[in-house]
């Protein structure tokens, strides 16, 4: 059952549309990721099916109702209250009146006066009048969930607090969907993964921005790209996004190679002499013209994101170098005895919990803070860059423009001197946009300036302090490729899972009360290698997590008072069903049909690839029963492929 759509729905803001002529349909249960570049619209998109924003054209329907609750990309300024509080107002009248018993409950904790009491009667009377208790306890199992204290206050919270806040109340209604934009920005891993958790245990549906990909395969089940406009299905799946995204552009560009062909051909045609013109088709004249027309609207691709690093001269060998290192805020340490060294070319990935101490740690190993105890010992010519991660590197009065070379027009890098227009347009800033104040820019497009800035300097030890927020997988991927290639030192504090994977060649864990181990590889390779106590922390987490979810929608797991006669009896006929599938042997009509089963899925593949192709086709989009048709076909045969694979998978395995 749909239960939001967006049909025909076209929106501009002076410029080109941010959506036009687009559709999408959300069914119960699906959980769609938007992908598209930093300004494409996203956002936008997410604001229209909220409500927020009402379209030039078209129509948002909403399944008659069905709730939708809203997670923004920007922290609002107003916060304020207790967490109990924030959370509690995503209810409306119960959730006001949730919060006002909450706050007469803690006053009379210190005020035993009647007032107090007769304060905390009435609101008591107020929620069992509003049958608000079964809210009250949501509220309190979201914020068990997130590992939220109710009582801590909002101004002292860190951004990291504030997102999950701002999550936890979007889920606290219990809203039939869920628009989620970049929900994991500024979160730690372990907040991530109880996202994730509770996500996939309380299955809303689902539409949400990500440049978390490991978030992204985890939780989608389609993949829609925004791009010029157009909204295009790609699938179940992110990497099987990356494979038709190829094939269309390439389609695409061929396409528009043939129509620029024969455009030029016809414009020499109308161009002839005297001669041509008298015997000119009046018909090939009007053809012209509709190609014209053509060709003006339509909206070419901006150009692919370019960048390279200035690596100076190679520093020593030895780069930190670590010795019983400790470090406190007062009563809370941060490190303690950490000893470590460093050498040149080692790509070292930082991962802890929020307020761990990992920029603390960091600024440590480069001389910024002194320890209190222990020493560490810099190697020699070394050239440090730094990515803040609070960006208080950009002034938001200047022009990005003035940013990249404090106000001169060239810029000195490896491959020759540069005009700084040409050199913003490999970070896809265009001429126009150069000319934007700092303040204008979305958070991606900082982050992109920012980069920009970095890159014109030359360094051989590269520091880069959650460099990913906000970036478009583009862009990331750039930025992968530029690390993979990088011949210095890198140090990169992230939560970015399949980034460290990528990149990082070790890392260093926050493991609690000021421990720092480490390991070798990226993130899967500590989760492969942690010691059972930090693993038995996260899985209990990790069920805490499902099981809040669990009893905040209201439904009991089976079971539950099984006892060891029960599973020793499952066991048992696990056991007796495995071995009567070892005995089995295929039929000789069984074996024929496993012959058979890798062509046909190859077939019904070869069909799927054939389809997106036609999807590809620029014309084809513009058509809206043939995409309906194709989509439905697409979702036919991606039907079809899983039965087939699962079916040559049984045979196989009663095959060995």
């Amino acid at each position: 059952m749909t239960l939001l759509s967006l049909q025909s729905v076209s929106v501009a803001f002076g410029g080109p549309p941010v959506l036009e002529d687009a559709s999408l349909a959300l069914e119960r249960g699906e959980r769609i990721s938007v992908l598209g570049r930093n300004g494409a619209g996203k956002s936008t998109l997410l604001r229209i099916l909220s409500g927020e924003l009402l379209p030039d054209s078209g129509t948002v329907v909403r399944q008659g109702g069905v709730s939708v609750a809203a997670l923004e990309q920007a922290v609002p300024q107003d916060m304020s209250g207790s967490f109990f509080d924030v959370v509690a107002s995503g209810l409306g009248r119960p959730g006001e009146v949730l919060a006002a018993y909450h706050a007469a409950a803690q006053r009379v904790a210190v005020d035993h006066s009647d007032a107090a009491l007769a304060a905390l009667d009435h609101w008591q009377r107020q929620i069992e009048a509003l049958d608000a208790w079964q809210w009250n306890r949501r509220v309190e199992l979201v914020l068990q969930q997130f590992s939220l204290n109710p009582e801590s206050q909002v101004e002292k919270a860190s951004g990291g607090q504030k997102r999950q806040l701002l999550f936890a109340r979007a889920l606290a209604a219990r809203p039939d969907v869920l628009l989620l934009d970049e929900p994991t920005n500024h979160l730690d891993i372990e907040a991530i993964e109880r996202m994730e958790a509770f996500l996939l245990t309380e299955q809303p549906a689902l539409i949400f921005v990500t440049h978390d990909r490991a978030f992204l395969r985890k939780i989608a089940t389609r993949v829609v790209e925004l791009d010029r406009g157009q909204l295009v299905d790609y699938g179940p799946d992110y990497d099987g996004y990356l494979e038709r995204k190829a094939l269309m552009l390439h389609a695409e560009s061929k396409a528009w190679e043939d129509f620029d062909r024969r455009l030029a051909q016809e414009e020499v045609w109308i161009r002839t002499g005297i001669q041509a013109r008298r015997t000119r088709n009046e018909g090939r004249v009007r053809a012209l013209e509709a190609m014209r027309v053509e060709r003006a609207a339509r909206r070419d691709r901006s150009g692919v994101a370019r960048a390279q690093l200035q690596e100076s001269d190679r520093s020593g060998r030895l780069v930190i170098e670590t010795r019983d290192l400790g470090f406190s805020y007062g009563a809370s340490p941060v490190v303690k005895d950490f000893s470590t060294t460093i050498m040149r070319g080692d790509r070292v990935g930082f991962i802890g919990p929020n307020g761990s101490g990992k920029t603390t740690l960091v600024r440590l190993l480069l001389g910024d803070l002194q320890p209190d105890v222990g020493h560490v010992r810099l190697g020699t010519n070394l050239e440090v860059a730094y990515f803040d991660q609070l960006r208080e590197q950009l002034d938001p009065e200047q022009t990005v423009f003035d940013s990249i070379a404090d106000g001169n027009e060239w810029v000195e890098l490896s491959g020759g001197r540069r005009h700084v227009y040409s050199y913003l347009d490999d970070f896809l800033f265009p001429r126009d946009r150069a000319r934007s104040p700092v303040a204008a820019l979305s958070g991606g497009e900082r982050n992109r300036l920012l980069l920009a800035r970095l890159f014109t300097r030359r360094f051989n030890v590269l520091v880069l302090d959650e460099p990913t927020n906000d970036l478009d997988l583009e862009m990331l991927e750039v930025l992968e490729d530029l690390l993979l290639a990088f011949e210095g030192t890198l140090l990169l504090v992230s939560h970015d899972r399949a980034f460290l994977d990528a990149v990082v060649t070790s890392t260093l864990v926050f493991e609690g009360q000021g421990r720092v181990a480490e390991y070798v590889g990226g993130y899967s390779d500590w989760v492969r290698q942690r010691p059972a106590s930090v693993l038995a922390g996260a899985q209990a987490g990790t069920q805490a997590g499902s099981q809040a979810g669990s009893q905040a929608g209201g439904r009991a797991g089976s079971g539950a008072g099984s006892g060891g006669g029960e599973s020793s009896a499952a066991a048992t006929r696990e056991a007796h069903a495995a071995s009567r599938k070892r005995e089995r042997r295929l039929s000789y009509k069984e074996k024929i049909e496993l012959e058979g089963l890798p062509e046909r899925i190859e077939n019904a593949e070869g069909e799927r690839d054939a389809c997106y192709l036609e999807l590809s086709d620029p014309r084809l989009l513009r058509d809206g029963a043939a995409v309906v048709e194709r989509q439905a076909k697409l979702a036919a045969l991606d039907a079809t492929i899983a039965e087939l694979m699962a079916r040559w998978e049984e045979l196989e395995s009663i095959a060995q």
